[in-house]
């Protein structure tokens, strides 16, 4: 990958963003449909998402396709979208030569490629930046696992520079997302005091615990009290992991929960492709609304059509 031109960083401009209700408020008159998974759907539109950047690479070399992939999950019902961030980090694309500044304006330009799509909705939708782990930089699995051995003000220091330069890009909420471990939590939770920007806390879970084996009340009593998180949840897991976590988060916490599984089908790693039986069932979002659940969607290949019967699904609720 060359280094990018982004000089003018979006040729055609953003529309300009009416003022709108903040998404707090939003989620106190009921629940909100959030899009399906960004990668699955840049790959049914013939992307290669087989560099270590994944989709983070497109925000330099082809944006056009990341904000189709946002239009597409808008036009299937979605309300929120969550930008192409998630592996877009400082130390990821200096691997590739693209300098700090260079790097500034493509995660600035993940926020706009999903407010572009957002503005020319007939209805009000709400961009959530993402903010993915650590362990999504190294690109080798260890976001599923957690305890990198590093501190938790070492990974504060990770994440802050990415958080302040998200934050001023205009999102609606930072979107602190699969996260495996409690520790990285809590460094995630102290990054983001003072950029002036809410939050979502969302652990990737498996079984009743985090990817790191923090029993799930002990990780969600992380966020509890703390004004700046405006809901808190799991994603990245197996749909049926999602039942009982949407319990224990609301429980905990006292907040609005957001849930976004994936598909249930699972990642062959030394074959590089999905096996199994996929088990996402839009029809879980009575259980997950009844729980608690104020923001739903799905992650990992979880694409339009399921996220379109999703929407269809709360409207008639």
């Amino acid at each position: 990958m060359t280094p990018p031109d982004v000089s003018g960083v979006l040729d055609a401009g953003v529309p300009d963003a009416l003022p709108g209700t903040p998404l707090a408020a939003a989620l106190a008159r009921g629940p909100l449909v959030l899009d399906g998974g960004l990668s699955n759907q840049l790959v049914a539109q013939g992307c290669d998402l087989s560099d270590e950047l994944w989709s983070a690479r497109l925000l330099a070399d082809d944006p056009a396709q990341i904000e189709a992939a946002h239009t597409a999950y808008v036009q299937a019902g979605a309300q929120v979208l969550i930008t192409a961030g998630y592996q877009a980090t400082f130390e990821g694309f200096a691997k590739r030569g693209v300098r700090r500044e260079e790097t500034a304006a493509l995660l600035r330009r993940s926020v706009e490629l999903a407010r572009r799509a957002a503005v020319r909705a007939e209805r009000e939708v709400w961009v959530a930046a993402s903010v993915g782990p650590y362990g999504a930089m190294l690109a080798d699995g260890s976001e599923y696992r957690g305890r990198y051995g590093l501190s938790v003000a070492e990974l504060e220091r990770f994440h802050r520079p990415r958080i302040e330069v998200l934050a001023g890009a205009g999102p609606d909420v930072l979107a602190l997302e699969t996260v495996p471990d409690a520790d990285e939590a809590r460094a995630l939770l102290q990054a983001v005091r003072g950029c002036g920007v809410p939050v979502w806390l969302s652990y990737s879970v498996e079984g009743g615990a985090t990817r790191a084996g923090q029993p799930l009340a002990e990780a969600f009593a992380v966020a509890a009290g703390n004004d700046q998180v405006i809901a808190v949840g799991v994603n990245c897991c197996a749909p049926g992991d999602a039942d009982r976590a949407v319990e224990i988060a609301a429980r905990v916490t006292g907040k609005p929960v957001v849930v976004y599984p994936n598909s249930g089908e699972g990642w062959d790693a030394r074959a590089k492709g999905w096996r199994g039986r996929a088990t996402f069932d839009p029809a879980r979002v009575a259980v997950w609304r009844a729980a608690g659940a104020r923001i739903v969607g799905g992650c990992c290949r979880v694409g339009p059509e399921r996220i379109a019967e999703l929407a269809a699904l709360l409207e008639k609720q």
